[in-house]
């Protein structure tokens, strides 16, 4: 039974699978659309937290309750039933909705700025005590600025015509064919639309993930924005290929008829006979041209291949390394000059290059071998004689490196740093560490273990390089201060565990915002948890540096807090 009133829904004994009709109250990162929905329990009448996806504050929804937490429920969601104040123009591109890559189309640019720094900052907040946030820099293009895609094969819905595009959102299996994507130039769409219609016309299946058959996998499209040079890769697996093999020539002359703006350079076939989801070269074979191009990015050149690591945004990236680059030169005297700096996680060497020519040495590690190939030929055509580029991860590799560091960069994927890793990056106790990050939430995390090391945050922004998606990136500058009293400070390593750190973390700082409104960080729990004893992991070595206290009033909130869980 549901009673409807003007901004919530009274529903009686909440139940997975049950439909609800809420307000988006706010969207925390990564596009986590916050609803509280009336329940009527036993116990009385509740405000029970509902996490719905792919929404935007302010709009009115209709989900289903799939999951039921202790603190908190998850729907999905099923319609919006009234647009957000915050929309003020319609999707641009036909597959909006149907597409799970944009989900911002209809905010216009500035709301969609102030909404991702937002996001970050009230994430940050929970784990850094003073804040230095300095707001978020645009994107050069909001339209068109991709310069990959991966498109995929399959079908749109089940048994149906041969599709090729992004998968379908809320959707692992069904595909939308995307001509016209907005996001990136209007010759991926022209290329796409060739390659598809090529297919349609033959007997050539798409490889079905469920049955692991088929031959037709993905189409990766490359554009060098700087000289309009495409790069064409085909994935197939290498079923029915005495088939497929004849047929390719006629696909190259198709391609190559193409009325572009730009230039194909290359025309490849990847083979790919991998059981997982995953695009990878089993073997290669040049159909025309050369299997790279080259870009240019801060007067430096790089060169790219299929499956070199390269900013998806090229103008965006030079807003990202210049960023950077300020960070750097701000925080000190000097910058890099004369200094060793170790760029870690380096993907094609991008950093490392344009640090070197002021440095004394870079040294970058990233564990791609063919992006390490890739920097490495790229500092020689750069006429870079000081970067060296090791191929490993990271966390083995640093036991190998002779040299100690005066800077750190960093650059991790999405997930972050392994913590054994960024213990070893901690322990070189450099004065400055600068990190880039693709994933909020993985850096908010590595920043709580960088703060118990004694580093604090000295400035923090926001660069946007996915406009119209949830996605952003986030540069923040650490310094070591040795001016003050050091003491020696024994720690647990934090757990780190995904699932169980949010959800003991959430349910105390839920507990005091209710009852005291107050808002503590995971830092002030941490700390508290360790000084009672409470355990929250390994024990990692001992390290030296000023810590940020919890204040006292904070503490007993916290303690209670404890108590009520049984936890002390």
């Amino acid at each position: 039974m549901r009673v409807f009133c003007e901004r919530y829904v009274l529903v009686y004994e909440m139940k997975k699978g049950q439909e609800c009709l809420g307000v988006v109250e706010e969207v925390l990162f990564p596009n986590k659309g916050i609803v509280f929905v009336e329940e009527q329990t036993e116990e009385g009448t509740k405000r029970t937290k509902v996490i719905v996806k792919k929404t935007i504050p302010g709009q009115k929804v209709r989900f289903r309750i799939h999951k039921k937490r202790k603190s908190h429920c998850e729907g999905m969601l099923l319609e919006v039933l009234e647009p957000s104040k915050l929309e003020k123009r319609c999707g641009a591109c036909r597959n909006f909705g149907a597409c799970g890559g944009c989900n911002y189309q209809t905010l216009p640019y500035e709301a969609q700025l102030d909404l991702k720094a937002g996001q970050v900052k009230k994430l940050l907040l929970d784990v850094v005590e003073e804040l230095p946030f300095e707001g978020i820099n645009p994107s050069p293009s909001e339209w068109e600025y991709r310069n990959k895609m991966e498109f995929t094969f399959g079908d749109e819905y089940k048994d149906g015509p041969l599709s090729l595009g992004m998968h379908k959102a809320g959707g692992f299996y069904d595909i939308v064919t995307t001509k016209d994507c907005k996001i990136v130039h209007k010759d991926y769409g022209t290329i796409l639309a060739c390659v598809l219609d090529f297919f349609k016309d033959s007997e050539i299946p798409f490889y079905h993930r469920m049955s692991h058959e088929g031959v037709l996998r993905h189409l990766l499209v490359r554009r060098s924005v700087s000289r309009g040079e495409i790069l064409i890769s085909l994935v197939t697996t290498t079923q029915m290929e005495s088939k497929l093999a004849p047929m390719l020539e006629g696909l190259v002359e198709r391609l190559l008829a193409l009325d572009l703006q730009g230039e194909i350079c290359g025309i490849l076939h990847v083979k790919n006979d991998s059981l997982a989801d995953v695009v990878q070269s089993d073997e290669t074979i040049i159909l025309h041209g050369k299997d790279y191009f080259y870009e240019e990015l801060l007067g430096l050149r790089f060169k790219i291949s299929t499956f070199s690591f390269f900013q998806t945004n090229s103008k965006g990236a030079e807003v990202l390394y210049n960023t950077a680059r300020q960070f750097i030169e701000d925080g000190c005297e000097d910058g890099v000059k004369g200094k060793v700096v170790f760029d870690l996680y380096s993907g094609t060497g991008t950093i490392a290059q344009m640090l070197a020519p002021v440095a004394k040495k870079v040294i970058g590690v990233e564990i791609v071998e063919e992006a390490v190939e890739a920097a490495r030929e790229n500092a020689k055509d750069n006429h870079l004689e000081n970067c060296e580029f090791i191929a490993g991860d990271v966390l083995k590799v640093l036991d190998t490196i002779e040299e100690r560091p005066d800077m750190i960069v960093l650059d991790p994927p999405r997930d972050g740093i392994h913590p054994k890793a960024l213990q070893k990056i901690l322990a070189y106790g450099v004065d400055q560490l600068l990190y880039i990050s693709c994933k909020p939430t993985s850096l908010a995390r590595d920043l709580l273990m960088m703060q118990e090391y004694g580093y604090r945050v000295e400035r923090v922004k926001c660069v946007d390089m996915f406009p119209q998606t949830v996605h952003v990136e986030t540069v923040v500058l650490l310094s070591k201060p040795h001016d003050e009293i050091k003491i020696t400070i024994e720690t647990d390593e934090f757990d780190i565990t995904p699932t169980e750190a949010k959800a003991t973390y959430q349910q105390i700082r839920d507990f005091i915002k209710e009852k005291y409104n107050v808002n503590v960080t995971t830092l002030n729990i941490a700390q508290t948890k360790r000084k009672y004893g409470v355990e929250i992991g390994e024990k990692k070595p001992q390290g030296q540096g000023r810590v940020p206290n919890c204040t006292p009033e904070k503490e007993s909130m916290i303690i209670e807090a404890m108590k009520y869980y049984q936890m002390i």
